[in-house]
């Protein structure tokens, strides 16, 4: 193949990935989307059917704004918005129904809206909120009889938004599960790629290696937002109240995870360093990551077929025995990898439903002399 065929090969194959990506991104907000347009039509249907306003702008777009908040914060700040939304329309109607519009109106609407605002408590992007709507209500004159009516459809926007938060929340109580699960998966291929670089001794692959569990940090970032977002959606819709078991034993999941990745960090940086150096690792330190890497696959099959990992701990709990065998002839990147699957284990081995006080004790003390390292 020439280089034009693989640098065409090469844009296709970033092409497909690239589409497949945002097919997936779309997928997973396609409820998210559908639950917007159906808030934005209910309020508008509310503001015409039920008040007979004539054209109740300010109810779907209160509605779309409020259904933006992360469930997380939905309730609380959908309020907030309601109250900014509400606040800006009604400052702007009065000055409008008072002093008409103009110039040095939209600057005192502007002031007096985003300064209630901020007496209420709102944030800096729910006072802008306020200014935006009120700039709007301003330069929008209402037709015959609408006066004091528009901050009235900002209300009805967000009570609709509250309700389908409450009642058909967009948030998957499944989603914080298959999160852990796409981080585990995650872990498991770097630690692969990680006994692969260390073989090798490729330094190239090590480098490349690292910059992977750095970027681990992010699926981790995200699963904390979503365990977040799983807890409130359980706790608040009445509809979702009995998976709370089932989310709350992921959220969980989330401390023993975040010191898993950050002891995977130290360990491919450490195999970096041995690739650069040229120092021998031994073959049965590279087996325990590569151990380490099949358990962790199993433990992401087990929470994407919705069961606890406990299945996995007892070999889990074999890597840690093996652990405790040192070699006098490694090196200190050698017992630097070895000490950090150590740890690993522990981390794991509490994402099973153990403690750290009994996952500890699966991973026994050294049986020959030579340094070690804290295991947890």
């Amino acid at each position: 193949m020439s280089a034009a065929d693989r640098l065409t090969a090469s844009a296709t194959a970033v092409a497909r990935a690239q589409a497949l990506a945002r097919s997936r991104r779309l997928l997973g907000r396609i409820f998210f989307i559908v639950q917007c347009a159906v808030g934005a039509a209910l309020a508008w249907t509310v503001a015409t059917g039920l008040l007979h306003h004539q054209r109740p702008f300010f109810a779907p777009v209160t509605a779309i704004v409020a259904l933006g908040m992360s469930f997380g914060q939905r309730l609380r700040r959908a309020v907030e918005v309601m109250a900014g939304v509400a606040v800006g329309v009604l400052v702007g109607d009065t000055f409008v129904h008072v002093f008409g519009t103009g110039t040095w109106q939209i600057v005192v609407v502007v002031i007096v809206a985003m300064s209630l605002a901020a007496l209420l408590g709102a944030g800096p992007v729910l006072t802008m909120q306020a200014g935006i709507q009120s700039v709007i209500v301003t330069t929008l004159l209402p037709g015959p009889g609408q006066a004091f009516t528009r901050w009235l459809d900002a209300v009805v926007g967000g009570c609709v938004a509250l309700l389908l938060t409450l009642f058909a929340p967009a948030s998957s109580v499944r989603r914080p599960r298959q999160q852990a699960a796409a981080l585990l998966r995650e872990v498991s291929d770097v630690l692969g790629q990680t006994a692969r670089a260390v073989t090798s001794g490729d330094a190239d692959l090590a480098r490349d290696t690292l910059t992977r569990a750095r970027d681990s940090e992010q699926l981790l970032d995200q699963l904390r937002d979503i365990a977040a977002e799983g807890i409130a959606v359980v706790r608040l819709s009445p509809l979702r109240r009995r998976h709370l078991p089932g989310v709350q034993a992921i959220a969980d999941l989330v401390e023993p995870l975040d010191r898993a990745v950050r002891n995977l960090r130290v360990l491919v940086r450490r195999t970096r360093t041995a690739a650069w150096r040229h120092e021998p690792v031994p073959p049965a330190y590279v087996g325990l990551v590569q151990s380490l890497s099949d358990a962790t696959a199993d433990m992401a099959r087990e929470l994407e077929a919705r069961r606890p990992p406990t299945n996995v701990r007892a070999a889990l709990a074999r890597i840690g025995a093996d652990s405790a065998r040192t070699d006098p002839d490694a090196g200190l990147s050698g017992e630097v990898i070895r000490a950090q699957v150590r740890s690993m284990v522990v981390d794991l081995l509490m994402l099973t439903g153990l403690s750290y006080e009994d996952a500890r004790e699966q991973v026994p003390d050294a049986r020959t002399s030579g340094p070690d390292h804290e295991t947890g």
